[in-house]
């Protein structure tokens, strides 16, 4: 089948994190996520209290290790099972739960710089807030940044004040563009996380979301759907409120006229939520994660669409 899209090495109409470390490293690259017992501004009361309202208890962590375990320990025990799949794989120590730039320098350095030392470790990623970077950090980034490669993970959700506000995510969308900005000089490459079906946010405002980005210096993007998951403030709010949730073939629109005004270069790092399902109280369809993904795919082929298609038009 013709695909008119040059970054995939398969049927995706988007520019796709297999295709880039393809590119990039020639071989298969995957991900173990850790959790390296961090915490986050917007718990402690530095910058809020209780964290943004959809965060599970391990701070979006839920498939990371268990942060009582040590960081290698964790790394090594995914790492044997992923091998089962990926035998001549390379790989990315992802640290992913909560925020992991929160702390002093001398503590991110005890937790990252024993995987420089791992065998076929290519690189690190690093989830955070973009209000969890300070002088100190971002030179240790930087020096980090030419040791191995490096991605640093910010967390966006949305351009909009009044949702920000709603979720309690405690963190400006200037403080952002500014984190962004200063990274970016340091040549440190840049994910943004995004959420869509977030409550009373309209399609055209998560498309806005997107536009905005599209504007900036990034080089990755992880697109989520909102799930509740219970024993979380969304939890309480979703019971009382009864606010809407997005049905598949909603979102799946939302997706696709994202991606149409989003630049090809940037890099679809995820593009579908994961959620646990013990803890899911909605949507369920959210479980059948590659039914998603494949009706993404079917659909975009039916529209004769494609990454960045709106921008070339």
């Amino acid at each position: 089948m013709y695909n008119p899209f040059p970054y995939s090495l398969d049927n995706k109409r988007y520019h796709t994190l297999t295709y880039e470390y393809k590119k990039r490293f020639g071989c298969k690259i995957a991900k173990v996520s850790l959790n390296a017992g961090f915490t986050c501004p917007n718990l402690d009361g530095t910058k809020g209290f209780g964290g943004c309202i959809y965060c599970s208890k391990s701070g979006s962590g839920d498939f990371a290790g268990k942060k009582d375990e040590p960081l290698l320990l964790q790394f090594l025990k995914v790492k044997k099972n992923m091998q089962k799949k990926w035998k001549d794989a390379k790989w990315i120590a992802y640290f992913q739960a909560r925020s992991n730039t929160y702390a002093p320098v001398h503590i991110l350095k005890e937790k990252f710089e024993p995987f420089l030392k791992q065998k076929e470790v290519i690189g690190i990623s690093i989830a955070t807030r973009p209000d969890a970077i300070d002088d100190a950090c971002l030179n240790y980034l930087e020096e980090l940044s030419h040791k191995t490669f490096l991605t640093v993970e910010l967390g966006l959700q949305t351009i909009h004040n009044e949702t920000a506000k709603r979720i309690n995510r405690c963190s400006t969308l200037e403080e952002f563009k500014r984190t962004v900005k200063r990274l970016r000089e340091k040549n440190i490459n840049v994910v943004v996380h995004i959420i869509n079906g977030l409550p009373y946010e309209t399609k055209e405002m998560m498309i806005e979301t997107v536009q905005y980005l599209n504007l900036l210096d990034i080089q990755g993007i992880k697109i989520h759907m909102l799930h509740i998951l219970k024993d979380t403030p969304l939890a309480t709010l979703y019971e009382k409120e009864k606010f809407h949730v997005l049905t598949k073939e909603e979102y799946i629109d939302i997706v696709i006229c994202q991606l149409e005004v989003l630049r090809k270069e940037i890099v679809i790092h995820r593009i579908t939520g994961d959620p646990v399902k013990e803890d899911l109280i909605a949507p369920n369809w959210l479980l059948k994660k590659f039914c998603v993904l494949n009706d993404i795919d079917k659909e975009m082929v039916k529209r004769n669409t494609y990454q960045g298609k709106k921008l070339s038009t």
